[in-house]
């Protein structure tokens, strides 16, 4: 591997949370190469406020750009240069497309993971995208600005049937088809991404390339997205992912949403406004979600879902269930607060919570679908809401709950 040279004074795009607040500030330096372009970009982002303490590996959060590289991407008097090693493997005016060459410009049939640094902010069309093949590390250390009108399944980052590959750092805004999209692979990291959209869908991760194989061994560490026409993060046909903190404010439907994956561990959902005037919700479970072998053993915990606004707090929907929330705090929703319908084998706030209304707590089922069993809806303070089932659900438990101008209906 050739050994780039990165200087101690950049900053990556680490969260750092500390009790309700995060201050995310930016600022990165490229490598002082004489050809090379040597002021320093500054960039600093908005405020946003979440409880979660950032869980991404340290490996995910090191300093952007920091460590050994194969190639490298960044500009000089106005052109792109990507250059692997001392060979210059593109000079013009794409980011893209220099991007693109050094990811190109990677050992051919590799087996180990081989890293680029993108070290600038630049523009990339809506209707491209860079995309990784198997073993590639991406680290982009500045802002890529989308422009352009979109064309299906593109992404700022993509990857299709795409083993062992990492997105370290990664700033987006402008309105993508996707930020983020993996269809079909193993072993896919993001580390620390922000996405400050005015359109598209943050991050998506399916296996719809192949619906027989299941994408496989997701880590997804810190998102914040926001400005979404779509989900902020969604996933489709995973089995084994880990979720650190989704910090999601204004997306049009779902904070997270997860679809027919498996053997989920989430940290923190943490939304305002997620599906404002629509039955979305800030965490919504869909498509059998949890659902092994045609069963519902317990395989999705998510430790804390924070819900302000927006749609729904909370939504378990079309057969899915065996799953487990923690803790709740929701207000203020304009759909229910809390809505499992058709779900199986699901617990909420087993360890404590509270739902402030109007939005109200319902237990539903549909005829289509086998009716609502197995849930327990537990230790929450719930004010100027209620706790309705309707129609009845089977082995439904319902207690210790602490009712504040709040009523139950229930069988």
């Amino acid at each position: 591997m050739r050994i780039g040279t990165s200087q101690a004074g950049e900053r990556g795009r680490t969260p750092k949370i500390l009790g309700m607040a995060l201050l995310a500030t930016l600022t990165f330096a490229v490598p002082a190469y004489a050809d090379r372009d040597t002021s320093t970009a500054s960039e600093t982002t908005d405020d946003v406020s979440t409880s979660a303490a950032t869980t991404g590996t340290a490996s995910a959060q090191a300093t952007c750009g920091s460590g050994s590289y194969d190639a490298e991407v960044y500009t000089n008097d106005g052109s792109w240069i990507a250059r692997n090693g001392s060979t210059t493997v593109y000079s013009g005016g794409d980011m893209r497309a220099a991007t693109q060459a050094a990811v190109n410009s990677l050992t051919a049939g590799r087996q180990s993971k081989e890293r680029v640094v993108l070290w600038n902010s630049g523009t990339m069309s809506a209707s491209s995208s860079i995309d990784l093949p198997s073993y590639t590390v991406l680290d982009s250390c500045g802002t890529i600005d989308v422009t352009g009108g979109v064309s299906a399944n593109n992404a700022v980052v993509r990857g299709r049937d795409a083993d062992h590959v990492e997105v370290q750092h990664l700033s987006v805004t402008g309105a993508p088809y996707f930020g983020v999209f993996f269809r079909n692979g193993d072993d896919i990291h993001l580390g620390q991404i922000d996405l400050r959209l005015s359109g598209g869908l943050g991050i998506r991760i399916d296996n719809h390339g192949d619906r027989g194989e299941l994408t496989t061994n997701v880590r997804i560490d810190d998102v914040y997205v926001s400005g979404t026409d779509n989900h902020g993060v969604e996933t489709y046909g995973v089995d084994g992912l880990t979720v650190g903190t989704v910090v999601a404010r204004d997306v049009a439907y779902s904070g997270l949403l997860l679809n027919d994956t498996t053997n989920a561990t989430v940290g923190t959902v943490d939304a305002q406004n997620a599906g404002t005037g629509t039955g979305y919700a800030a965490f919504r479970m869909a498509n059998r979600n949890g659902r092994v072998n045609g069963s519902y053993p317990t395989n999705i915990h998510v430790d804390e879902v924070i819900a302000r606004g927006g749609g729904r707090g909370v939504f378990c929907v079309s057969e899915s269930g065996g799953a487990v929330i923690d803790n709740i705090d929701i207000a203020n929703t304009g759909n229910n607060a809390i809505l499992v319908e058709n779900c199986y084998n699901v617990e909420i706030a087993a360890e404590s919570g509270q739902v402030t209304g109007p939005g109200t707590i319902r237990l539903a089922a549909r005829s289509e679908f086998p009716v609502t069993r197995n849930v327990t809806l537990h230790n929450l303070t719930v004010t100027d809401s209620a706790i309705v089932e309707n129609p009845c659900g089977d082995n439904i438990t319902i207690t210790n709950n602490t009712l504040e101008n709040s009523y139950r209906d229930v069988c």
